[in-house]
């Protein structure tokens, strides 16, 4: 999706706050965020990450500046493997209005080598918040793959897939009553804005994300139906 389109769908669905992770990649968020500039719609900088475990992780930050030290992380982490365009597809990094800067050479749809707990722990240094990501699902889901929730990590929140609901995830992995669930859209196309969070909080900081995903000082996360 090109920025423009990201910002609109999100307003036209009276979304307020929405975060850009891509695949193992932060190079496109800046152009989100001078494409919502004026429109009230906060974009917070991020990363689905990869990790060596083959699980997606949501990695939120507050600044452009954090998530590149992320990314500094991450590339040297990643396998030295470019892409194929012709079988992998292009992977474009483009402007505020959609136009085309550059493609990336890095194969993004790789593992890193780093461990869900090294990755946590990076992006806790960082002043970041991980939340494991679509757990339920077989495909890159932390339940599925790993058949547990680590409890050696101090997770905040974990994300269920839109196609379930928090009830049934609950009692098809009955851990997850442990923990505060969201939804994630996991959006790639314009018509897959579905999955929101209503968060009660002072501003859209990580501070406070933590602060609602844990109910402190009144604040406060609900899974939208």
């Amino acid at each position: 999706m090109i920025p423009p389109i990201i910002v609109s769908e999100a307003l036209q669905r009276e979304i307020n706050l929405i975060a850009i992770t891509d695949h193992n990649q932060t190079a496109n968020i800046q152009a989100v965020q001078v494409a919502a500039e004026g429109t009230g719609l906060t974009v917070l900088p991020g990363m689905e990450l990869q990790t060596k475990e083959e699980v997606h992780s949501l990695c939120l930050f507050d600044s452009l500046e954090q998530s590149q030290a992320f990314q500094s992380i991450v590339d040297a982490h990643l396998p030295d493997i470019k892409n194929n365009p012709e079988f992998f597809g292009e992977q474009f990094v483009v402007d505020f209005s959609g136009d085309f800067i550059r493609n990336e050479d890095q194969l993004l749809i790789v593992s890193c080598d780093l461990s869900l707990k090294e990755a946590f722990q990076f992006v806790t240094e960082l002043g970041g918040l991980l939340i494991p990501a679509h757990v339920d699902r077989v495909k890159f889901g932390l339940l599925p793959v790993l058949g547990l929730v680590p409890t050696d990590i101090p997770l905040d929140s974990l994300e269920i897939s839109r196609h379930i609901t928090p009830k049934q995830a609950q009692e098809q992995y009955p851990q997850l009553k442990n923990y505060q669930l969201i939804q994630g859209g996991d959006v790639h196309f314009p018509d897959e804005f579905l999955g929101a969070n209503q968060f009660i909080m002072e501003n859209p900081t990580i501070h406070e994300l933590h602060q609602a995903l844990q109910h402190h000082n009144g604040r406060s996360v609900s899974v939208l139906a």
